[in-house]
């Protein structure tokens, strides 16, 4: 792009010029619409930058006249030139910043896409961890449920037994007391742990 871009200031550098006049004092080239065409450059420029939120700062330049037309001339074109080609410059700096500045943007936005997307997936994934793990506590809970339950039912039992046991025993204890009692004797254990 700069190659052609240089071409095209070069090319444009040499302003068109036609013969003024008859006489060899009126023989002098002169720039035809020089200022005119600048000036519409000028205003492209200005409305490319302000296209990518630029400003482009545009120098105008003050045509003097001098008696010396000729030398004048060349030294005014040679500024507009140079002018012109820093404009160029100017307009092609921002237009290059631009271009950064949305390839920036539009890489920024991939990736705020991508840790977004990402995001996403690992909450899924967690809510679903956490649904699963509530499942397992659940079922866990009632399985510890259960077996407590169980182990109740079973301690009531014993107890239940035990219960049995001793109003067996007591009613045993009685018999046989009752038993001695009517026959007067004395039982031969008088406790069982001694």
């Amino acid at each position: 792009m700069a190659d052609e871009g240089g071409k095209k200031l070069d090319s444009s550098a040499e302003a068109p010029t036609e013969l003024v006049g008859s006489s060899k004092e009126e023989e002098t080239l002169a720039p035809v619409e020089e200022p005119r065409i600048a000036e519409e450059n000028a205003v492209e420029k200005e409305e490319k930058a302000d296209e990518c939120n630029a400003l482009a700062v545009i120098e105008e330049t003050e045509v003097e006249e001098k008696p010396d037309g000729s030398l004048n001339r060349d030294a005014v074109l040679a500024r507009v030139a140079t002018e012109k080609r820093l404009s160029f410059i100017r307009a092609w700096e921002e237009s290059e910043k631009c271009k950064a500045d949305n390839k920036a943007e539009k890489r920024l936005s991939a990736i705020g896409a991508w840790e977004n997307t990402k995001k996403a997936t690992l909450e899924a994934e967690l809510k679903k961890n956490q649904e699963q793990l509530e499942k397992k506590k659940a079922d866990y809970v009632e399985k510890v449920k259960n077996q407590m339950a169980l182990i109740h039912k079973a301690a009531e039992e014993k107890r239940a037994v035990i219960e049995a046991q001793l109003g067996v025993d007591l009613l045993k204890a009685e018999e046989i007391a009752a038993k001695h009692r009517a026959t007067g004797s004395a039982p031969k254990k008088l406790l069982g742990c001694f």
